[in-house]
């Protein structure tokens, strides 16, 4: 058994350090200190401490740096791919140890995590492949603090075996090849009947180890939804589908149901998209129930992201090379190598890889070890037949459902297809209410520094940085192009033209005056704009202001830009050009893998230069003319704390969803859209399909939003009202005497109110400042209470892992901004109050003045626009409160200026009332009492 007996363990806490002191000190062992910041750096740099998620604690008491043994990164190492909570509470419940409840045991539980984790190991020593013994030893010569009680249980002697520079972590040597399949043959056109998709809802209720809730409306949902899988009968006119389940529906299982029935009677898959990462991962567990048997489920589902999620073998390889001449990174990138042999499919953001361990590691410096700017070049890769992307690629072709997000699915629909560029038939898109965001997103056109600068990093490689993974297009393509002369001089010429777009070092040459080029000459001149005409108060945002009028000489800058980017244009054509003749030309000597190479590297070629040199083109010769009034043009300056990132020219269309709708949709032969939150309702539909005249308005709304409304034939629409009590399961409060711009009391109201209800608590915020000054002025009281007090963009956490740590505390409480809103599924008592600092009003930019200004136009009210946005916004915040039938809860909105035309975002009957703030801690304390 190895031991820990010297080390000491630490636990922070909002009101300091508790530090219990190691085994090994006699009869002092176990005493448990309550310390200062200072003190516990002092003690940890002579003698470090067992800790659980080091980033965090750290931040906690304010340190820099924190010299630690983490339990994290031993968990990580010993259980690969997968997940506990990052905290001792969850250590302790993913090793079956008693579950600490108060700091002081928890601080008593780390030694023991510990035992568990290296007497696991051990174990593991008798049958350990020579994969984990490099791995353990590279990771030890790069000074992992765990390198000396992870060595001696795998019974290893660092001393006598020297190994090479890398070795365990060279994994493209163990991971295993991914076979081409063949090409599927063409899908049926057979329809899901209302019964049978019935049938099949009833069979996946009852399958799985425990039966889900049987909910009376879900079978109404799985035939409404049914319809949308009806042979198409007229090009361009697909059968849609739009409903609205209230939370409690169980939608979920509700269009699975007929979308896998339609994927197993046609060979076709159906593509499942979602806004949040939190709903996929639902999605998939969901769909146990449909394949009990784990390889079945590997083989039909499959959870589809854009490449910049997935680890890139080569990018790995690459830095794993370095780590001769920087041993220290081998600890990184052991425990990658430990996850990415265990992993389901190298997704790194949102799959098997622990959030927590992007935190520990530094996010910035994993996730550019994938390929986040399209450099990828195919099968000219060594690892391509072994390649995460590519592998997942295949399954998806051979699967029934897969489960994508609505960014991967609008840009690869308005860049003409998929990888291979096949288009899904069918779709359901989930949270519906979020596709204008997404679209938005998906299909606007940035000029701007960063934007412009990653083209030419994209075309030319890094530039002076030894060690850079970035490879240029000369790498990717020149061998391709064979002895076509005229094609490698079009590259040459190219890549010469790059240069006339922003180089290292643009930000600091537009402050100071000596741009170089035509992109930073112009984009020097829109700063200048920007800062002269802007309000001066940016609120963190950044600052912004109308395209026109132009400053002189404006126009000029952008006309010889206008030039430089023709001039690229020629030869990009070229080269695609010289890719499609090869194709033909060769088509009896290229495999499959050269083909799929050139195709891939033509199609990167479009989207990624053509397309957007394109745009930009366009933007900038729109500026001798009137408007457009599809779009809407801006020129902004984006700051991120107080320091200028970017600058440049917007484009947005005023309704994003009709290109979403155009390039998605309207291609497709059939498609789901679904929410609990599409209609700005005054209420929750008294029955499926209601069409009274408000109802109707409502209506209005859910098809503006979702861009159904730009349909030939018209949208179905149904909706099911949710089965919960709300009028007997809520209450709603809004207080009246907080002073929303006095921090002191705004942050005393949030103290008595989470307090009142015993945690389970949740702050939302329209503001990170006003969130960080509540969290620093509640912390100490709540943790002195037994409440501990999570808090996005404080300490070293994210949002997603944050909100597991919530669901699975039920006496903690969060404070978050709208990622924490709509990424909440926390039934039970872990979420019994909401308490909102202010009315979500949209900003007020110049891209939601244009589109307040058409709605308007279309014949609503001056503040129609901005009302039906924060009542949906009120809507989907209230929605988080009651998720079972069996659920409590309180909503409670700190702003008084709460307007009453607001509260038709609450369901019809719920008790509203405009109380004290004493009044509202009695009633909260009295109704979740």
């Amino acid at each position: 058994m190895v031991s820990l007996a010297n080390h000491p363990s630490l636990v922070a806490s909002a009101r300091g350090a508790l530090w219990r002191a190691p085994e090994s000190d006699g009869p002092e062992g176990g005493r448990i200190e309550r310390l200062t910041a200072a003190e516990v750096a002092r003690r940890a740099a002579a003698q470090p401490p067992l800790v659980c998620h080091a980033p965090a604690v750290a931040a906690r008491l304010g340190l820099e740096d924190l010299p630690a043994l983490d339990l994290l990164e031993l968990f990580a190492f010993v259980r690969p791919a997968q997940f506990c909570l990052p905290t001792p509470r969850g250590l302790a419940e993913a090793l079956d140890l008693p579950v600490p409840e108060t700091p002081e045991e928890q601080a008593a539980c780390l030694p023991e995590a510990a035992r568990v984790l290296l007497d696991e190991l051990e174990d593991m020593a008798a049958l350990a492949n020579r994969e984990l013994t490099d791995v353990a030893l590279s990771m030890a010569r790069g000074q992992w603090a765990w390198s000396e009680p992870v060595l001696a249980a795998l019974g290893l002697d660092p001393a006598s075996r020297k190994i090479r520079p890398g070795a365990g972590l060279d994994i493209w040597k163990s991971l295993p090849q991914w076979e081409e399949p063949p090409p599927a043959p063409p899908p049926s056109s057979q329809p899901v009947e209302p019964r049978e998709a019935r049938l099949r809802l009833a069979q996946m209720i009852a399958a799985g180890a425990n039966m889900a809730e049987a909910r009376p409306t879900q079978s109404d949902y799985a035939s409404a939804a049914s319809q949308a899988f009806a042979p198409r009968q007229q090009e361009g006119e697909p059968n849609v589908v739009l409903v609205e389940a209230g939370t409690g529906v169980g939608k979920t299982l509700g269009y699975v149901a007929p979308a896998s029935l339609w994927a197993e009677k046609n060979g076709a898959p159906v593509w499942i998209a979602t806004y949040t990462r939190n709903l996929q991962r639902q999605i998939d567990n969901e769909l146990d129930r449909l394949h009990r048997d784990s390889a079945e489920k590997r083989r039909r589902v499959v959870i589809r992201k854009g490449r910049e999620n997935y680890l890139c073998l080569l990018n790995f390889q690459e830095a794993v090379m370095r780590t001769g001449l920087a041993p220290e990174n081998a600890v990184g990138l052991g425990l990658l190598a430990r996850w990415a042999l265990a992993s389901r499919d190298g997704d790194m953001v949102g799959g098997d890889l622990p959030a927590w361990l992007l935190d520990l590691l530094g996010r910035s410096r994993i996730t550019r070890l994938a390929d986040r700017r399209g450099e990828c070049i195919y099968s000219a890769c060594e690892h391509y037949r072994k390649c995460f992307v590519e592998r997942t690629i295949r399954r998806a072709r051979q699967a029934d459902i897969v489960i994508a997000n609505h960014a991967l699915v609008m840009v690869q629909a308005a860049m003409g297809g998929l990888d291979d560029a096949t288009r899904p038939l069918r779709y359901v898109f989930d949270e519906g209410h979020h596709l204008f965001d997404a679209a938005d997103g998906a299909f606007g056109a940035h000029l701007s520094g960063v934007e412009a600068s990653d083209l030419r990093r994209w075309l030319l490689g890094a530039e002076g940085r030894r060690g850079s993974r970035a490879r240029g297009l000369e790498r990717r393509l020149s061998d391709l192009l064979g002895e076509d002369e005229e094609a490698h001089t079009a590259l040459r010429r190219l890549l010469q033209l790059a240069h006339l777009l922003p180089s290292p070092q643009w930000q600091t040459r537009l402050a100071d005056g000596t741009v170089l080029g035509p992109a930073e000459e112009f984009l020097a001149l829109v700063r200048q704009q920007v800062r002269a005409r802007s309000s001066g108060d940016d609120q963190g945002f950044g600052q912004e202001c109308d395209v026109r009028p132009l400053n002189p000489g404006l126009l000029e800058a952008a006309d010889r830009l206008v030039e430089a980017l023709e001039q690229m244009l020629a030869p990009v054509r070229r080269l695609r050009q010289a890719l499609r003749t090869k194709l033909e030309g060769e088509a009896d000597k290229l495999d499959s893998g050269q083909r799929g190479r050139i195709e891939g590297v033509a199609r990167s070629l479009a989207n990624r230069c053509e397309l957007t040199l394109e745009a930009w083109r366009a933007m900038l010769r729109g500026l001798h003319n009137e408007p457009d009034r599809a779009f809407v043009d801006w020129f902004a300056i984006e700051r991120s704390q107080n320091r200028e990132i970017d600058v440049g020219m917007y484009r947005h269309y005023l309704d994003p969803t009709e290109p979403f709708v155009n390039s998605v949709i309207v291609p497709s032969h059939g498609a789901v859209v679904t929410s609990a939150t599409l209609r700005d309702s005054l209420g929750v539909p008294a029955a499926a399909n209601d069409e009274a005249p408000e109802a109707l308005a409502d209506w209005t709304v859910a098809e503006a939003r979702t861009g159904l409304r730009h349909l030939q034939a018209p949208a179905m629409r149904a909706a099911m009202a949710s089965p919960f009590d709300y009028a007997t399961a809520t209450r709603v409060l809004i207080v009246r005497d907080v002073k929303r711009d006095d921090a002191d009391q705004v942050a005393a109201a949030y103290r008595e109110l989470f307090l009142a209800a015993g945690g389970g608590a949740l702050g939302l915020f329209t503001a990170i400042g006003r969130l960080r000054a509540v969290h620093q002025r509640i912390a100490p009281a709540l943790e002195e209470a037994g409440l501990p007090l999570h808090a996005q963009h404080v300490g070293g956490m994210d949002a997603a892992t944050l909100v597991d740590i919530f669901r699975a505390e039920e006496h903690s409480c969060l404070l978050g901004t709208d990622a924490v809103r709509d990424g909440v599924d926390v039934p039970g008592r872990s979420l019994r109050l909401i308490v909102f600092d202010r009315v979500p009003w949209p900003r007020p930019d110049i891209l939601h003045r244009a589109r307040k200004a058409a709605w308007k136009e279309a014949g609503a009210g001056a503040n129609a626009y901005d009302d039906m946005l924060a009542r949906l916004r009120l809507k989907q915040a209230y929605g988080r409160l009651i998720r079972r039938a069996d659920d409590r809860g309180v909503f409670v909105m700190l702003d008084s200026r709460l307007p009453s035309r607001l509260l038709g975002a609450f369901p019809s009957g719920v008790a509203i009332d405009r109380v004290g703030l004493a009044e509202a801690v009695a009633a909260v304390r009295e109704f979740l009492g």
